[in-house]
C-alpha cells in the first residue's frame, strides 16, 4: 500500500491530478476556499498535510536532486500557503521537524492562518510551537484568520501554548483577526486563560474595529465567571460598541439571567439605546425571556421606549407570541395605542 501511495505522489501525473480533483483534502470549511485544479499545490504539500512521513521524505530526496531544496520546501501554494503551515494545521509534529531540518522558513507568511506558528497554536501543538520559537519564529507576526498566534491559542483554550507565547513576549493586546486574545478567551469562557491574560495586563476594555469587547463577548455567551472577572478588573458595563448592541442587550437577547443581574448590579443602564433591538428590554421581550424582562422593568426600563427592530418592547413580545411578557409589559404601563415603525439599526 505504501508503494502505491508513493507512486501516486512521486510525480504530478494525471492520476495525482484526478485524486486531487476527487478528494480535495485542501478544501477548508473555515475559509470556504477551494482551489482550481490548475492552482493545486505540490505532492509535497499534500504529503505534509496528511502526515505521510515516508512519502514526504522520498519526495524531498527526489526533488532536491534537480532543484534548490529550499525552493522546494518553501514553495507557496494551497489553502495553508506553504508546506510547513499545512503540516502544522494537520497536527503532524514529526513532519514539522523534518521540514525544519530541511530548511523550511519558520516565518513564511501567507495561507489561511498567516504563519505556521499560528496554525500550530490553533491546534495546541506544544512541541511544534516550541520548535518554531526555538527556530526564531516571530511571536508577534500579524495576519491570518486569527490575527496572531496568541489569539488563536486563546480562542481554542490551549493554556500551555498561551503561556509559552507570553513567556516569549507575545503582545497581549495585539489586535487583529477577530479582536484580541482576551476577547477570544472571554467569548469561549476560558476562565484560566482570561485570568492569565489579565495578569499580563490585557486591556479589559479594548475594542477592535466594529467588533465587541471582552465583556460583551462573555455576556452574550452567558459565561458568568468570566463576566465577573472582567467586571472586577474594571470592564466598562456601559461601553457602547460602534456596531451591535451593548453589553446588557447582549446578555438580555439570550436570556442569561444571572449575567443580566450582575450587569445591573454593576450599574448597567437599563435604558441605553443601541443595536438591533434598540434596548435590552426589547431584546429580552423578543425572546420571551420573562425573568429578564422582569429584572429590567424593576431597574427602571422604559416599557414605552421607541427604537430597534420592532419599534417597542410590546411589539417585540407580541410578534413572538409571548403572552406572559405582553401581559407583564401592559401591567407596567406599556401603551397599546403607540404606533411605531421598526427603526434602522447596525448589524
Amino acid at each position: 500500500m505504501e508503494q502505491l501511495v508513493l507512486k501516486l505522489f512521486k510525480d504530478e501525473t494525471e492520476s495525482f491530478s484526478m485524486w486531487v480533483r476527487l478528494y480535495d483534502i485542501d478544501h477548508c470549511w473555515e475559509s470556504g476556499a477551494k482551489l482550481l485544479l490548475a492552482d493545486k499545490a505540490s505532492p509535497l504539500y499534500y504529503a505534509a498535510l496528511l502526515g505521510l512521513e515516508s512519502v514526504l521524505n522520498s519526495i524531498l530526496q527526489i526533488d532536491t536532486r534537480d532543484a534548490d531544496p529550499l525552493k522546494t520546501v518553501n514553495a507557496q501554494a494551497g489553502v495553508y500557503g506553504n508546506v510547513l503551515q499545512a503540516a502544522s494545521y494537520g497536527g503532524h509534529e514529526k513532519v514539522v521537524q523534518m521540514l525544519l531540518d530541511r530548511g523550511a522558513d519558520v516565518n513564511a507568511q501567507g495561507g489561511l492562518y498567516g504563519s505556521a506558528l499560528q496554525a500550530a497554536s490553533l491546534r495546541g501543538l506544544e512541541k511544534a510551537v516550541q520548535m518554531f520559537l526555538d527556530r526564531g519564529a516571530d511571536v508577534n507576526s500579524h495576519g491570518g484568520m486569527y490575527g496572531s498566534a496568541l489569539q488563536a491559542a486563546s480562542l481554542r483554550g490551549h493554556e500551555k501554548v498561551v503561556q509559552m507565547l507570553l513567556d516569549r513576549d507575545a503582545d497581549v493586546n495585539a489586535q487583529g483577526g477577530q479582536g484580541s486574545a482576551l476577547q477570544a478567551a472571554s467569548s469561549e469562557g476560558h476562565e484560566k486563560l482570561v485570568q492569565m491574560l489579565l495578569d499580563r495586563d490585557a486591556d479589559v476594555n479594548a475594542q477592535f474595529g466594529f467588533s465587541v469587547n471582552a465583556l460583551q463577548a462573555a455576556s452574550s455567551r452567558g459565561h458568568e465567571k468570566v463576566v465577573r472577572m472582567l467586571l472586577d478588573r474594571g470592564a466598562d458595563v456601559n461601553a457602547q460598541p460602534l456596531r451591535g448592541g451593548n453589553v446588557l442587550q447582549a446578555a438580555s437577547t439570550n436570556g442569561h439571567e444571572k449575567v443580566v443581574r450582575m450587569l445591573l448590579d454593576h450599574g448597567a443602564d437599563a435604558n441605553a439605546q443601541s443595536g438591533q433591538y434598540g434596548s435590552a428590554l426589547q431584546a429580552a421581550s423578543s425572546g420571551g425571556h420573562e425573568k429578564v424582562v422582569q429584572m429590567l422593568l424593576d431597574h427602571g426600563a422604559d416599557a414605552n421606549a421607541q427604537s430597534g427592530q420592532y419599534g417597542s418592547a410590546l411589539q417585540a413580545a407580541s410578534s413572538g407570541g409571548h403572552e406572559n411578557v405582553v401581559q407583564m409589559l401592559l401591567d407596567r404601563g406599556a401603551d397599546v395605542s403607540v404606533s411605531s415603525s421598526p427603526r434602522s439599526f447596525w448589524v
